[in-house]
């Protein structure tokens, strides 16, 4: 039985390839270096950061803040808000979910000023059950759906740093 599902499963392996599907691969960037403009210690800015360095190994990332004109693009992360809004409650009053919103904007453009990519503002949602008696784990829970929301915002931001095709502005 086990080689006869074996052989199913290496028959139709091939079939995956047809249909389109393939491993997302490293991005690709049509520049060479970027400086990341982030407010200090702005926890999208350095995940963004080191994600980039790690991304290719055909970018750098421009770390020195006194010379952001030194990289071929700069990405500024112009606002980060995290907020945590109270969506229901009990009778007597009491909090029984809460929504965690993180709220994101960049921008790139090129050192002369010319916008790759205006300001756009990319949202992740999360709803949280909250109960009294677990506060400390749903404390931790929360912070884990933050990184993640932090996670997911940067990957998206890569996705359309990679989706850029020029250099020059249409």
């Amino acid at each position: 039985m086990q080689k006869r599902t074996l052989l199913a499963a290496m028959a139709l392996t091939p079939l995956l390839g047809a249909c389109g599907f393939r491993l997302r691969g490293a991005p690709n960037f049509v520049f060479r270096s970027i400086y990341v403009q982030a407010g200090r210690g702005a926890p999208v800015g350095v995940l963004l950061r080191r994600s980039l360095e790690s991304a290719s190994d055909k970018l750098t990332v421009i770390k020195d803040p006194a010379s952001p004109d030194t990289a071929e693009v700069i990405c500024q992360i112009i606002s980060e808000q995290a907020q945590r809004v109270i969506i229901g409650s009990n009778v007597a009053g009491q909090v029984r979910e809460i929504e965690l919103r993180l709220i994101v904007r960049f921008s790139l453009r090129t050192p002369g000023g010319d916008e790759l990519i205006e300001p756009v503002e990319i949202r992740q949602i999360r709803n949280v059950t909250y109960n009294e008696t677990n506060a400390l784990s749903k404390a931790s829970e929360e912070e884990m759906l933050n990184k993640d929301m932090r996670n997911d915002i940067v990957q998206q931001i890569i996705r359309r740093l990679a989706a850029v095709k020029s250099l020059q502005v249409s």
